[in-house]
């Protein structure tokens, strides 16, 4: 499968055939969909934490007398059928919300999804980034010059610029752009790319995908 090839000045210089084991691989649908929620339940921590009658604060004087009142006996007003005791069975702090996914099912679910984009012609690629000036003027005429070219692009409210590392001209450039997120391959999931309409890669990313 080929896709555009661009220069910083948003010119067409040519196509890059993207790698079919990547990009044409089988789209699972519930691959992805297990993988978003493993990421999700992951960024998950276990905040709520509730007293029991231990940790309760107050007097350990016995309520009333064992005997001769006619009412059930008690020996702690931090029971937690009174008003201001304990809580019974609450959350304790030390939930486990840790889930797993094997290497080669990460793999498949983002070869997968980066297949969803290609196969909707969503994604197109950049010679080099390092030409292109870090400023945020510039990478407005940059982004509007390239949805003139593509009317999919041009409708698309959320753009993933991918290149291979950080790249700190980039990072200057488009941090500020609201709807575009700066990816590298380190930092690529299944949860962040489900989110964008269009893909732009940088020429090495797509070449060192396939040694990830």
């Amino acid at each position: 499968m080929k896709i555009k090839l661009f220069n910083t000045s948003a010119k067409q210089t040519g196509t890059i055939i993207l790698p079919s084991l990547i990009f044409e691989a089988k789209i699972s649908p519930r691959l992805m969909s297990q993988s978003i929620r493993v990421y999700l339940s992951n960024q998950r921590k276990a905040r709520p934490k509730t007293k029991n009658r231990s940790e309760i604060r107050g007097t350990t004087k016995k309520m009333w007398a064992q005997k001769g009142t006619g009412r059930a006996r008690h020996g702690s007003a931090k029971a937690p059928i009174f008003v201001g005791g304990g809580v019974a069975h609450g959350p304790r702090g030390d939930q486990n919300y840790r889930l797993k996914l094997n290497k080669k099912m990460k793999k498949q679910a983002l070869n997968s999804i980066l297949s969803q984009f290609a196969k909707e012609k969503r994604i197109i690629a950049i010679e080099k980034f390092s030409p292109l000036p870090p400023k945020t003027k510039q990478a407005v005429k940059f982004i509007s010059r390239l949805k003139k070219t593509n009317l999919t692009l041009n409708k698309s409210k959320k753009l993933a610029i991918i290149t291979a590392n950080p790249v700190s001209n980039v990072k200057r450039a488009f941090s500020n752009l609201p709807g575009v997120n700066l990816m590298n391959l380190n930092s690529l999931s299944v949860y962040r790319l489900a989110q964008q309409n269009y893909l732009i890669f940088s020429q090495k990313a797509i070449k060192n995908l396939s040694s990830k």
